[in-house]
């Protein structure tokens, strides 16, 4: 064998080896593929992972698909969480999970009015469109906080039409989707109030692991949490279109208006890079407002008192200030 094959096979091998110390890691989702997932798909796309010596999978969910119930049972190894709500519901049911990381500094949650409506309060005279979930959540808060009104509520159908033949109605969203849809079907702009800038300062899209997980193996969950920023980083604040492209794969019906409209919409308001993060990193949470939350849904009634809401998070994983670097200056 000559020098140069000699060499060549040792490379090969050391290759090999390289994609064999991979650590396989699957991720699900709350939904289907969607720009509120980007940084994720990104971080897959762009390589991110693999630099962080990830190979990871993404799961998705969906209306018919309960990724959450797969991670206490080792099928997956992280889950998007849709809210810090169900970090407290892990705890009240004993669910041996842990929050790591807050992908969005704010919940996407919106009511949406026809032009006209200036003031969150002036929704309270109006017909409500709300889902039994969010009666269940962010609607308790409204009555405790802002006096809205249970009469006033019909039921949500994720179907915009009821909405858009009734002026004098409002419905529930996403920041990142229903208002697309309404520009595009009722042809105007309707007016959009981010429950999240009137105190409802709940994170979102979460990353939950197990707790034996934390405890075994805390480098890969670190690895997982920074190569997931970065990816955030990259997908809003980059080039976008490899994570796109995936989402894309995943989710045939996604269209290229509806994911630029989706990352327009989370730059324009904070959703993913804003308060805390501007310091301490995308995934930031603090002790702070974990127990400024909690207390709101405990005086809304929403969750129990006596529930140790610590034990739903760690900082172990953030506030390090992982990609700062990678937003823009000006």
């Amino acid at each position: 064998m000559t020098r140069i094959a000699a060499f060549l096979l040792a490379f090969a091998a050391l290759g090999a080896a390289n994609g064999q110390q991979l650590d396989k890691v699957r991720f699900g989702t709350n939904w289907v593929a969607e720009a509120e997932h980007g940084g994720f798909y990104q971080a897959v796309a762009d390589g991110t992972y693999k630099k962080y010596g990830l190979d990871v999978t993404i799961v998705p969910g969906g209306p018919n698909v309960n990724n959450r119930i797969l991670l206490p049972v080792g099928k997956i190894d992280f889950f998007m969480s849709a809210n810090t709500l169900q970090s407290f519901d892990a705890v009240e049911h004993d669910i041996p999970t842990v929050v790591v990381a807050a992908s969005f500094q704010k919940d996407p949650q919106v009511l949406i009015a026809h032009p006209g409506v200036d003031k969150l309060e002036d929704l309270k005279t109006l017909t409500l469109f709300v889902s039994k979930e969010g009666m269940a959540s962010y609607f308790q808060w409204l009555k405790k906080d802002y006096g809205f009104d249970e009469a006033k509520v019909k039921p949500y159908t994720f179907n915009p039409q009821p909405f858009l033949a009734d002026k004098n109605s409002a419905m529930q969203g996403y920041v990142t989707s229903e208002p697309y849809a309404i520009e595009t079907q009722g042809h105007f702009t309707p007016k959009v109030f981010l429950l999240a800038d009137y105190g409802f300062n709940a994170y979102s899209t979460l990353i939950e692991t197990r707790r034996d997980l934390v405890e075994k193996q805390p480098d890969l969950v670190q690895r997982f949490v920074d190569a997931s920023a970065i990816g955030w980083y990259h997908y809003i604040y980059g080039d976008s279109r490899p994570g796109n492209e995936l989402i894309k794969k995943q989710n045939p019906e996604m269209t290229d208006a509806l994911l630029g409209f989706s990352i327009a919409k989370m730059k324009q308001y904070g959703v993913v890079d804003s308060g805390d993060t501007l310091k301490l990193g995308i995934g930031a949470m603090t002790d702070e407002r974990m127990k400024n939350f909690f207390d709101k849904m405990v005086a809304a009634g929403v969750v129990k008192a006596g529930i140790d809401y610590r034990r739903a998070y760690t900082l172990q994983f953030v506030n390090k200030g992982v990609g700062v670097d990678l937003r823009p200056k000006n």
